[in-house]
């Protein structure tokens, strides 16, 4: 797949040991890439990086982006051909609480990144993975489209605005040239699937609710989002890493990968969803007088991923609740890391058998 672009190439990975960088090297392992990750250690003995025991099968650094030596370092021992930054404080109620470990995180980690591939020959692509909620976020029941205006107001959207402005930055001041890497950002949100066990994020908060045989408290359950399963921005990933690789800069800039407009649901249709397709688990809606902002709705337009990539996504709402019980249930597996290439393969033969094009070349 992808045009064997990754087999027996070196794949550098930041925040390889969080939920999408893990998934991506997972991904990237069994399309033969050689795997490096530099990111801090997990923080739960059930992340996927530790249940499939990643840290066996890749190369694994321990360490902080904002560490500009270690970072420049580890790229030069390394020499990779492709790098993902994907090390990120990632949760819009952490940055409330530590705002200045946010912006350091998310706006100086973008800089060091891009410096590191500044500094590293070798590095033939790179692309900076940010979020939905790099945008202004108007409350538009339309998509948001890459030359829409970048803002937050929340210290972790503003952050990751800020980082696309840096990719931008960096874009046109440094990586211009033909003998310069081919770098772009790539936004998507409101990411689940198997392996994901953060704080304040409705899917492991279900998970965790029926681990302790109690009924999930919803914070806002008519907030609507375009749910996408792990794999679906991953695809989208990839396509681009691979098109920057054999095409060259005309694929630099910002893209967009979302769900089609179907998947976008409530909270409450989710985790009903949810509990229908498992067969188990409960859930309320209390009240709740919440000092913090959380955007209500947040859609993305993927035309131009559609059209310029020829990328879309492969699953529907029903089968994104499929594929994300599965990937929890699985975690009752002996060997989880295999189970997660057995999703990969099942989601990618889906994608054959629905004619996607990025799935079929």
């Amino acid at each position: 797949m992808f045009k064997n672009v990754f087999k027996n190439k070196k794949v550098l990975i930041t925040g390889d040991t969080g939920f999408k960088g893990s998934w991506l090297a997972i991904w990237l392992k069994n399309l033969g890439a050689e795997v490096y990750g530099y990111s801090l250690p997990p923080k739960n003995q059930k992340d996927n990086f530790v249940v499939t025991a990643l840290e066996t099968k890749i190369n694994h650094l321990d360490g902080d982006v904002r560490d500009f030596g270690k970072l420049v370092d580890y790229f030069n021992v390394v020499q990779p051909d492709f790098a993902f930054h994907l090390a990120a404080q990632p949760l819009v109620i952490d940055s409330y609480e530590n705002p200045k470990y946010t912006f350091e995180t998310n706006i100086i980690g973008t800089v060091n990144f891009f410096e590191s591939v500044r500094k590293c020959n070798s590095v033939k692509v790179a692309i900076n993975i940010t979020s939905d909620k790099c945008y202004q976020n108007n409350e538009w029941v339309w998509g948001y489209r890459e030359n829409d205006a970048m803002g937050g107001k929340d210290p972790y959207s503003a952050s990751k605005g800020a980082s696309e402005l840096i990719t931008q930055a960096y874009l046109y001041s440094f990586f211009s040239k033909d003998n310069t890497a081919n770098i772009a950002s790539a936004r998507a949100g409101n990411v689940i699937g198997g392996g994901d066990w953060a704080d304040y994020r409705i899917v492991p908060d279900f998970f965790r609710a029926l681990e302790k045989r109690e009924s999930l408290k919803l914070r806002y359950p008519e907030s609507t989002r375009p749910w996408q399963h792990v794999l679906e921005p991953l695809s989208g990933y990839l396509t681009l890493a691979m098109k920057l690789f054999l095409e060259g800069k005309k694929y630099s800039g910002g893209w967009n990968f979302g769900p089609i407009g179907t998947t976008n649901q409530s909270v409450r249709t989710l985790v009903e969803k949810m509990i229908e397709y498992s067969g188990i688990g409960k859930y309320e809606a209390p009240e709740i007088n919440d000092k913090f902002f959380e955007a209500s709705l947040l859609n993305l337009d993927i035309s131009k991923a559609m059209h310029l990539l020829n990328w879309k996504p492969v699953l529907d709402f029903l089968e994104t609740v499929k594929f994300t019980v599965d990937g929890y249930l699985l975690n009752n597996v002996t060997d989880i890391y295999n189970a997660r290439i057995s999703q990969i393969n099942s989601y990618c033969k889906l994608a054959k058998n629905k004619n996607i094009e990025w799935a079929t070349h």
